[in-house]
C-alpha cells in the first residue's frame, strides 16, 4: 500500500469543503484565528489571563455570574464530600437523588409539571427530537435554529421523519412549509429561544398560533434564555405565551446556571416517554453528582431577592454597551438578550477585529461562516452581570479604535443572509 488507511481517510476528510475553508484561514491568518484560546487564570470580574495575556473576557455565557458565587462554590464541593466526582450509571439505571429533586426544582421555578434532565442541551436536542417524532410526523426547523437542533433533526429524518425548514422567524413562511409536508400523523416546529449568534429572540405567540392551526407542538431550545430573561430568569417562553400548553421548552443548566447540563420542560407523560425514546438520556451518561446540587442553589438564588440585584446589574451593564455601540454608529442585533453581535463582514476583517480588541485587552468572538452567513461575520460579545462598569466603557473605547482601522457597516446598514 502507498499509503495507510489513517493518512488516506486524513487526506479525504481535508477535501471537505468545510475543512477546506477552515484551513485555508488558520494558514492565512495564523496570529489572528483565536480559536482553541487556552485560559490560565480567571478572575472574579471576567479578568483572565491567556499566554501572559491580561484580558477581560466578553466571551463567556456564565450570564449571571454564578459561577464565582460563594453559595454555588460551596455546593459544588458539599456534593463532592457526599457523593463523590460521579455517581457511575447511566440513568436508566439509577439515579443519585439530588438528581430527582434538581429536577423537581427546575419544574417547580419553570412553572411546566416535570423536568427532565441531560448531560448537555446538545444530548436533550439530539435525544428528545428523534424521540418525539418518527416515521409519518413531519419535523419543521427554522433555518438558523441551533446546531444541536439541525443535528437532531437528520436523526429523525434518518428514522423516518419528514424534515422541512423554514425562513428564520418567519411565520408565514411556516405555513407554506406546513403546506408542503401533506399528510402527516404529528408535527414538531423547532426553534431557537434566542438565537445565539445574534442575540434575537423569535416571534413566539405568531409561530405558535401558525402551530396551533396546523396540529403542531413548538419545541423551543431557550439555552441563551434560561436564567436572564423573564421573571425570575424563566425565559421566554413563559414570558412570550404565558403557559407551556403546546411547548416543550430546553434550558441551560452551563449558561446562566454556571454549572452544568440540559433540561426538558415537559408534562408527566412526556418525561415518562423521552426516557423510554431518547437514546442521549439512556446512553450519555448522568450529570455528576456535585453539579447537581450546584443547580438546587443557583434555583435557590434565582427564587430570591437577591436575583433582582444579580439580573439589574446584567440589564445596566448590557444597556451601556448596547446604547455605546449604537452611539459609535454601529450595526448591532441583540440586545433584548446578553448577547449582542456587531457586523464587520468579511471573514478576514472579523478575524483582524477579534485580534485588534484582544490586543487591546478584551476578548469577543469573531464568528464567521458557517456559523453566520457568508460575508456577515460579526464580533459576538457576551455581557455578564459580574463585568465592571470600567470593563464596557474600556471595549467601547477599544471598538471606537477599530473603527479607525478596519472599515465596519454602519447602523443603518441591513445584514443580508447568504
Amino acid at each position: 500500500m502507498s499509503t495507510s488507511p489513517l493518512r488516506e481517510m486524513a487526506r479525504v476528510l481535508r477535501q471537505n469543503g468545510l475543512v477546506r475553508f477552515f484551513e485555508h484561514f488558520a494558514a492565512l491568518y495564523p496570529d489572528i484565528h483565536l480559536k482553541d484560546l487556552i485560559i490560565d487564570d480567571m478572575g472574579p470580574s471576567r479578568e483572565m489571563t491567556v499566554n501572559g495575556e491580561h484580558l477581560i473576557n466578553f466571551g463567556s455565557d456564565s450570564f449571571l455570574g454564578l459561577d464565582q458565587h460563594p453559595r454555588v462554590k460551596q455546593a459544588l464541593i458539599r456534593g463532592t464530600e457526599k457523593w463523590g466526582t460521579h455517581n457511575g450509571a447511566s440513568r436508566a439505571f439509577c439515579s443519585v437523588h439530588a438528581n430527582e429533586e434538581a429536577e423537581r426544582k427546575i419544574a417547580s421555578w419553570l412553572g411546566t409539571e416535570e423536568a427532565l434532565i441531560y448531560p448537555s442541551v446538545t444530548l436533550a436536542n439530539m435525544g428528545a427530537i428523534p424521540g418525539l417524532v418518527g416515521r409519518n410526523d413531519v419535523l419543521i426547523v427554522d433555518e438558523q435554529a441551533h446546531n444541536s437542533i439541525q443535528e437532531g433533526a437528520k436523526i429523525a429524518k434518518a428514522n423516518g421523519a419528514n424534515l422541512r425548514t423554514f425562513s428564520h422567524c418567519d411565520p408565514a413562511d411556516l405555513v407554506r412549509a406546513f403546506h408542503s409536508a401533506d399528510r402527516y400523523r404529528c408535527a414538531l416546529v423547532a426553534i431557537d429561544g434566542v438565537y445565539s449568534m445574534t442575540g434575537a429572540l423569535p416571534p413566539l405567540q405568531e409561530l405558535n398560533e401558525v402551530c396551533l392551526r396546523h396540529n403542531a407542538v413548538l419545541y423551543i431550545d431557550d439555552a441563551h434564555g434560561t436564567g436572564v430573561i423573564g421573571p425570575n430568569g424563566r425565559g421566554t417562553v413563559l414570558q412570550a405565551l404565558g403557559n407551556y400548553d403546546n411547548t416543550f421548552v430546553i434550558g441551560s443548566l452551563s449558561k446562566g446556571f454556571s454549572c452544568m447540563g440540559g433540561f426538558v420542560g415537559c408534562s408527566h407523560d412526556f418525561k415518562m416517554l423521552l426516557k423510554m425514546r431518547s437514546n442521549t438520556y439512556i446512553f450519555g451518561g448522568p450529570v455528576p453528582p456535585p453539579y447537581l446540587e450546584a443547580v438546587c442553589v443557583v434555583i435557590d438564588i434565582l427564587c430570591s431577592s437577591e436575583y433582582q440585584a444579580i439580573i439589574d446589574r446584567l440589564k445596566q451593564n448590557l444597556q451601556r454597551l448596547t446604547r455605546g455601540c449604537h452611539a459609535l454608529g454601529l450595526n448591532v442585533t441583540g440586545g433584548q438578550s446578553p448577547i449582542i453581535s456587531v457586523l464587520v463582514g468579511d471573514e478576514a476583517d472579523t478575524l483582524r477585529a477579534g485580534r485588534f480588541l484582544f490586543e487591546k485587552g478584551y476578548y469577543v468572538q469573531s464568528v464567521t461562516f458557517p456559523a453566520v452567513p457568508y460575508h456577515a461575520g460579526v464580533l459576538r460579545i457576551q455581557v455578564n452581570a459580574n463585568h465592571r462598569t470600567e470593563a464596557i466603557d474600556g471595549l467601547l473605547a477599544a471598538l471606537a479604535s477599530l473603527r479607525a482601522q478596519i472599515p465596519l457597516p454602519n447602523g443603518d446598514t441591513t445584514q443580508q443572509a447568504a
